[in-house]
């Protein structure tokens, strides 16, 4: 088991409450939850998004912290927050990594996996 290790977890769903599509405007939400799955305490200090959208257009993120905070995490701890992206195409991708450092000083990355932006096809 390493010592600095955290899993990623990702649930994204789509807002249509706050989406235009007439104005190519896709809001999507994205819960995200970060386990200290290694064996010391570590923080997370900032974040690094890459978000492509349906054309392939590329827009990169980075950030201290997440929703405001840079939370310190025991082995077995969870942290859990929503955030929102929004898109000119109904369909797009994120993926990215957070920076973290453990409690002895070493810095390291957490990749967050790829995960798919997608408005649900409605049927007429």
């Amino acid at each position: 088991m390493k010592s600095h290790e955290f899993t990623v977890t990702v649930q994204p769903r789509y807002l249509p409450e706050q989406s235009d599509p007439a104005r190519r405007q896709y809001v999507f939400a994205y819960t995200i939850r970060i386990t200290n799955t290694g064996t010391e305490p570590a923080q997370l200090i900032s974040r690094h998004w890459i978000i492509t959208d349906g054309n392939q257009q590329q827009q990169e993120v980075r950030g201290l912290g997440v929703v405001g905070q840079q939370p310190l995490l025991k082995p077995g701890e969870s942290f859990e927050y929503t955030s929102g992206c929004p898109l000119p195409t109904p369909v797009g991708t994120m993926r990215g990594t957070y920076h973290c450092v453990g409690e002895n000083g070493m810095p390291f990355e957490v990749e967050i996996p790829e995960f798919v932006l997608a408005m649900p096809r409605t049927l007429h």
